[in-house]
């Protein structure tokens, strides 16, 4: 869940393993595979035409981390199947493509929906194949790492590392990427900044909490 800066809710909700076989994050008259709007009493705070009330975008696979970036976007990182993790920015009304297009396959190798494009899906900010499963999410404030202000933290939880994207720069699958191992990231689970400007970030592998500083 995400606050956005007006005090709505924004709610983000994995297909729960329909996978490629199943269109649940394409029917929006259910949750699965949604981003879901609320206000801060559990109403709906968007309303779209033949959909779920609250229902803000569709075609999601599974997201594990969103957050908003420094002008107020929503941002989210989804795992895909066998490749084909996105980091996306959801915008009202717009559909993700889960699981009509991916740039992942299946677990058995089989292709996913029609490839990697078709109208009226979007495209990912940025996408990782293989995979890398990440996990939390954050916009970095740059208050004690000035170079780094507006990049995006995350966690990887089957490579051991705390990756960062520059939206500054870019390459063929999305963002430019530095990936930060050390025995302490183990599988990390999430990163969030202090509000002295230090980051931290959880370890699911060594059970701890790590800060990052200059």
């Amino acid at each position: 869940m995400v606050e956005a800066a007006d005090g709505t809710i924004f709610l983000t909700l994995g297909d729960r393993g329909t996978g490629p076989d199943g269109l649940q994050a394409q029917d929006m008259a259910v949750a699965e595979g949604k981003i879901i709007h609320l206000t801060r009493d559990g109403s709906p705070a968007t309303v779209l035409d033949g959909a779920l009330p609250g229902l803000f975008s569709l075609g999601h696979r599974n997201p594990q981390g969103a957050t908003l970036d420094l002008e107020g976007r929503l941002l989210v990182v989804e795992h895909g199947a066998q490749g084909g993790d996105e980091l996306n920015a959801p915008e009202v009304g717009l559909n993700y493509g889960w699981p009509v297009i991916s740039y992942g396959v299946n677990y058995n190798d089989a292709p996913i929906g029609v490839g990697t494009a078709a109208d009226g899906m979007e495209q990912p900010l940025h996408y990782w194949d293989p995979s890398i499963a990440p996990s939390g999410l954050l916009v970095y404030s740059g208050a004690l790492v000035p170079e780094w202000r507006g990049d995006i933290l995350f966690g990887s939880l089957n490579s051991d590392f705390l990756g960062r994207l520059d939206p500054d720069t870019g390459a063929d699958t999305g963002y430019a990427e530095e990936r930060l191992a050390t025995p302490e990231t183990g599988r990390v689970r999430d990163v969030v900044e202090a509000p002295d400007g230090s980051i931290w970030f959880l370890s699911v592998a060594n059970g701890a909490a790590y800060r990052m500083a200059p």
